[in-house]
């Protein structure tokens, strides 16, 4: 399986990606400047946490636009992989591949601290090895990762199983004081209706060896390969 890593101007998690990719999981992996126009010759696509362009206008919204992004809308109706992490996250909701939007998170201050998720839905590529309910403690670190939808879209995503994570406490109850950024129904990772498009908040690839705090991102990548 070959993955690619898009490299966004602003991009600061593609490095992080690329070493959890080759050297974790043994994968075949390349970054892709975000001005290609041809993903052929991979498997799965990664857009990496970090500050595309600044984050000016708000996170996402420029990047929505580089040229790479038109590929990767074709490359998702071939029903190809994409996972988009952080700010990748906030791109795929710009374009629309993803529902909902990331605004600024309820306090208005930047978070960077491990907090913990809750699998909700274990029957996805990118969950398969995971159990349902499970626990995991992955780090955040972004300021405008408050996950909105209006009722109609949540109602809609919660009828599809499209909530993927949500942020909970170590014990898993769903609590606001567990809730870093005050997102909609504590809500850290959302899917496509087509079942290939993956953006979560959260970032799996500072959580692949135990040195680093917590080693359960890797079960994250590793339910992709599987």
């Amino acid at each position: 399986m070959r993955f690619g890593v898009v490299v966004f101007p602003g991009s600061n998690c593609d490095h992080d990606m690329y070493y959890a990719l080759k050297k974790i999981t043994g994968s075949k992996v390349d970054f892709i400047w975000h001005r290609e126009s041809s993903l052929n010759e991979f498997d799965a696509v990664v857009l990496p946490g970090g500050f595309s362009y600044g984050d000016y206008l708000r996170a996402g919204a420029i990047a929505r636009f580089s040229p790479i992004l038109n590929e990767i809308t074709r490359f998702v109706d071939k029903g190809k992989l994409v996972l988009g992490i952080c700010n990748g996250f906030q791109v795929l909701t710009e374009t629309g591949l993803l529902p909902g939007a990331l605004m600024r998170n309820q306090d208005l201050r930047f978070i960077c601290k491990h907090v913990y998720i809750r699998s909700e839905n274990v029957s996805t590529t990118f969950t398969n090895v995971l159990n349902k309910r499970q626990v995991l403690s992955i780090p955040i670190a972004h300021g405008e990762g408050n996950y909105f939808i209006d009722e109609d879209g949540l109602k809609q995503i919660q009828d599809n199983n499209q909530i993927v994570f949500r942020y909970c406490d170590p014990s898993g109850d769903l609590l606001d004081t567990f809730n870093p950024n005050g997102s909609s129904d504590y809500i850290a990772g959302v899917i496509n209706k087509k079942g290939n498009v993956l953006g979560m908040m959260p970032h799996p690839e500072r959580a692949v060896e135990k040195i680093l705090g917590s080693d359960d991102g890797r079960l994250i990548l590793e339910s992709i390969i599987s």
